[in-house]
């Protein structure tokens, strides 16, 4: 039997992350995944099957897991290390069980065969990794051994001495530890066991050269149609000079986005009339067949096919014996050769199964209709009763907003009320002491605030009840309570400004106080910085989009995340659909990050989609966001674009 088939993984995720800001660490954005993504991807060559211990954001660790489990501690209130321990023995399927925390994306390879050979050579319980130290502040001084416990392969067996230990109140694993025979395996790899414990220590990892990165063991990255993550970015090869090997591609942030975000739950149920622009919540059963019975497809007559005229046959005349109107039928079944006049829409009368159209008979004399052969098949131009929509069936899927055509669709039904998702409630607001609302004065070095009133544009589309909370000062206390008083009202929140390194930026320091919320910077143009994450405030919670600060960053930004992301909340479809068009001149281009250019779609001389830029592309000219009527799509890996060369266009239609 094979080492792997012995070990279940278990990734350790279940802490309060207080060492950054009540981050859950685990879902952190790195190097192209999430942190816990790439433990994951180190854990499962060594073992048959993996899991992860979480208490918080469960969903999103599912999201990553995968079809693997996610198993919260069976104590209460974050016990600590030992509690995801007991919870992974609970469920360990194996004999064996391998801890690693999701904070630590180095894990060795080789973890679990090391710990192996030393617990098997000094009949251990249990194995843990060892390496040897220095004090920073003591560079001088002898190196000394740190245990690392939670790097450790520990029998399953162990579990009722894990368990009567926790009953007496312990929580301490060097206490527990004391019970069982431990083996020590030391490790040369120091780095392999370093934790990422601030997002300070995340982005000095991010922004590790690839000769740092070296001096680990490699890292995979998890496979694109893996659970665990997206694929790995462009390689730097690719990236222009002036870029920074530590930025997200669009892709991966916009994965990372959908991964962790729900559909709000709350439904409410109205009037046929007031659903418009409301996002469905439950399927559209038909209670009817669409058609309700056989009818016509066209003016013409009903008749028999049978009597219809076969192939070499001479024409055949037809008495016509009454006519049938829509809502008005005709009943009488008809005779050999016998037929009726029948008009678009009406039911077919009894007995017949095939309509000729009115401009297919040979000739009409009175109530004579001659049939030339072969002129219909039997069965022709009928529409049967449920060909449309059979009863019982989905007139429309869940997840639909509903327009004008979905209501006729429905009152078609004869259905009067539906049940809906109920209205998204976002929050937002512009930071910045440099801005100044519409009516006050504008002192030198200050600006209108223009952010607010495109956000609000945008919003309003979307259908979202709107909370319009100004504009915010550059100061930490006001950010703060502006963001407590939003997440206790809204679904969601959305700034401008205040994202960037800037020093009057206080967005980063306010959110290790208040939530769960990655700073991200973004390989595209324009829009660089981006946070997104869950702001906390006592028992509420609201999702957090964090825009940059320029006119036109904060539209592609909001086009780009915060709109499919708000889309997926209201439980409809979030895709953003792209057509193609023909470049009029050349646009430049350096590969190593997507950039949105500002266009103008028109119809070329052979009636094909071509495309121009409305001029100069600075992310502050928000004329340029009037003038275009699209953004043009120019993909990571792109390079120069030639005259007439195709390109993808995201039109503004049924957008802005």
């Amino acid at each position: 039997m094979s080492l792997k088939s012995k070990v279940t993984g278990l990734v350790l995720a279940g802490g309060r992350g207080t060492r950054m800001g009540r981050v859950d660490k685990g879902l952190q954005p790195f190097r192209g995944s999430t942190l816990v993504a790439h433990v994951l991807a180190r854990l499962k060559p060594q073992a048959a099957s993996v899991a992860i211990n979480a208490n918080r954001n469960l969903p999103q660790y599912q999201v990553v897991a995968g079809e693997s489990p996610v198993l919260p501690d069976f104590l209460e209130g974050f016990a600590g290390p030992l509690a995801g321990l007991q919870i992974g023995l609970q469920f360990c399927p194996t004999e064996l069980l391998l801890t690693a925390p999701c904070d630590s994306p180095f894990v060795p390879l080789d973890l679990a065969e090391r710990l192996h050979a030393a617990m098997a050579v000094q009949d251990a319980d249990l194995a843990m990794a060892v390496t040897m130290e220095r004090d920073p502040e003591q560079p001088d001084a002898a190196p000394y051994r740190q245990p690392h416990p939670v790097f450790s392969l520990i029998k399953a067996s162990v579990l009722p001495q894990l368990d009567a230990y926790l009953e007496t109140g312990g929580r301490r694993m060097e206490g527990f530890f004391k019970s069982l025979r431990v083996a020590e395996v030391l490790f040369d790899d120091s780095a392999a066991f370093g934790n990422i414990n601030t997002l300070e220590d995340l982005h000095r990892a991010e922004r590790a050269t690839a000769a740092e990165q070296t001096t680990a063991t490699p890292m995979p990255m998890p496979n694109a149609d893996a659970a665990s993550g997206p694929a790995p970015a462009s390689p730097a090869a690719a990236r222009p000079a002036d870029s920074d090997p530590a930025a997200l591609p669009v892709d991966q942030a916009q994965r990372l986005i959908s991964d962790r975000i729900t559909a709000v739950e709350a439904t409410e149920t109205l009037p046929l009339l007031n659903a418009l622009d409301r996002v469905l919540a439950a399927d559209i059963i038909s209670p009817i067949n669409v058609p309700a019975y056989d009818n016509s497809a066209m003016d013409g007559y009903a008749l028999r096919g049978a009597d219809l005229p076969a192939g070499g046959a001479a024409p055949v005349t037809f008495k016509n014996i009454g006519i049938a109107y829509a809502g008005h039928p005709f009943t009488q079944a008809p005779q050999q050769n016998e037929c009726i006049r029948i008009m678009t829409g009406a039911a077919i009368p009894p007995g017949c199964d095939s309509v000729l159209p009115q401009e297919l008979a040979a000739a009409i004399d009175g109530e004579n209709v001659t049939i030339a052969a072969n002129a219909i098949r039997a069965g022709a131009n009928l529409r049967r009763a449920g060909e449309d929509l059979p009863q019982g069936g989905i007139a429309i899927a869940a997840g639909k907003l509903l327009r004008p055509a979905d209501l006729g669709l429905i009152a078609s039904l004869g259905i009067a009320n539906v049940t809906v998702r109920r209205k998204l409630r976002v929050a937002f607001f512009s930071t910045g002491d440099e801005l100044r609302s519409i009516g006050e004065q504008l002192e030198a070095g200050c600006v209108y605030d223009s952010n607010r009133y495109t956000l609000f544009g945008m919003l309003q589309r979307l259908g979202c009840d709107i909370i319009d909370m100004g504009v915010v000062r550059d100061d930490p206390h006001a950010l703060e309570t502006a963001l407590r008083e939003a997440a206790k009202t809204a679904d969601a929140i959305i700034t401008s400004g205040g994202v960037s390194e800037g020093a009057a930026d206080y967005t980063r320091d306010i959110m290790a106080l208040l939530g769960d919320v990655a700073f991200w910077k973004l390989a595209m143009r324009p829009g660089r910085p981006l946070a997104f994450g869950k702001v906390q405030a006592e028992q509420d919670s609201a999702w957090l989009f964090g825009l940059p600060g320029n006119p036109v960053a904060v539209m592609v930004s909001f086009y780009l995340f915060a709109r499919p992301a708000l889309l997926r909340m209201m439980g409809a479809d979030s895709k953003l659909q792209t057509m193609q068009a023909r470049a009029m001149d050349t646009i430049r281009k350096r590969p190593g990050r997507t950039e949105y250019q500002r266009g103008i779609v028109s119809t070329a001389a052979d009636g094909t989609p071509q495309v121009r830029l409305t001029g100069a592309q600075g992310s502050g000219i928000l004329s340029s966001m009037t003038e275009a009527n699209c953004i043009v799509v120019l993909h990571q890996a792109q390079a120069n674009v030639a005259a007439g060369q195709l390109v993808d266009v995201l039109l503004f239609d049924g957008l802005t």
